[in-house]
Order: structure tokens, then sequence, then C-alpha cells
């Protein structure tokens, strides 16, 4: 069988919480899909990675400097949902400051230190931080897989437009019945 990780991406207070600094109300809707995922993904074994938006405080990032503030470190806003348990003893939390989960960070040595050949995405936003991971991953002879109702972004129009390319191009869209059929059957 071959092995999968099911990578959250930025499933944060800042994005998914009311009181957040870029709130998405899309995000609330896909994170109790996601929670089901993520129990799911540990019933069997799957490795569970966390991707975690933060931006330094205080110090220059011509990127963060362009945009809308969100995701300081040290704040509430860099915090994993707790809807979306941390299991601290097993999963793993990576910090990005890019779009991309695999630029500038560990997640592939990650990925490959645990034999991970399949990757599973979920979380927001589909035209940032999920196609930029996705990309990577196909870049990388990953074969991506996201889970459609489990991703968001504040328009479904755009939604669709990148979930259709990312179908097309670098991965498989499939549904959360699908991914319960693959994992049942043994193909993720």
């Amino acid at each position: 069988m071959a092995k999968t990780a099911l990578i959250i991406v930025d499933m944060v207070r800042d994005f998914t919480d009311p009181e957040g600094l870029v709130f998405y109300p899309e995000n609330q809707k896909i994170l109790p899909r996601i929670k089901k995922i993520l129990d799911e993904s540990r019933k069997h074994e799957l490795l569970i990675v966390f991707l975690q938006h933060c931006n330094r405080k205080d110090k220059v990032d011509k990127k963060a400097q362009s945009m809308r503030p969100n995701c300081i470190e040290g704040t509430f806003g860099i915090e994993i949902d707790p809807m979306l348990e941390v299991d601290e003893k097993k999963d793993y939390v990576i910090r990005k400051r890019r779009y991309s989960g695999f630029f500038g960070t560990d997640l592939d040595l990650v990925l490959r230190e645990n034999e991970v050949e399949n990757v599973v995405v979920v979380g927001t936003k589909t035209n940032c931080c999920i196609r930029a991971t996705v990309t990577d991953a196909f870049y990388l002879n990953y074969n991506p897989y996201v889970i459609r109702e489990c991703v968001a972004t504040n328009s479904e129009t755009v939604n669709e437009v990148h979930l259709t390319d990312i179908d097309k191009y670098l991965g498989k869209v499939i549904d959360m019945n699908t991914f319960s059929k693959m994992l049942e059957e043994g193909q993720l």
C-alpha cells in the first residue's frame, strides 16, 4: 500500500475565526468536513501535517508588506483552529511564509523521511495556498489529491476554476466519499 499524508493547509484562526484578521466565512463551512477527514485519516494511520501560515512580527517581509496584516507570530491568528486537534506526538506542524507548503520549509524532507507517495490536500485558500502546494507536490513527484468539499476561497467561481485546473493538470480532485472508499480499498 502506498504511503499517504493528509496536509491541512492554513486552517488557522486568522482565517477560520470571526475575530480573525482575514476571516473567510467559507472556512467555517469546511471545518467540520476537514475534521471528519482528519478523524478518518487518523483511523487509517495516515501521516498528518498541518501547514501554518505565519508572518514574522516586526521583521521585513516584502510579501507581507503588500497584503493586509495576518497570521502574525505570537498572536492567536496563527493558532490551528481548535476544532482540528493536533496530536503533538504524531502530527507535524510546519510553519510557512509563502503560499506553497513546500517553499522554504522542510515539508518535502518530512514526507520523504516517512516514505510518502500520495498527498491529500485540504484547507484554504484554493486559489493561493492549496494550488501552490499542489503544484509543488506535482513538481516533486508526489501524487496530489484535493478533496472538493474540504477546500474553499472567498469566491465559489474562483474555487471551481482552480479545482478544474488542478484536476486537469496537477492531480486528482475527489469528493469525501471517494476518499473514504479509496482508504477502505487500500488505494491511499
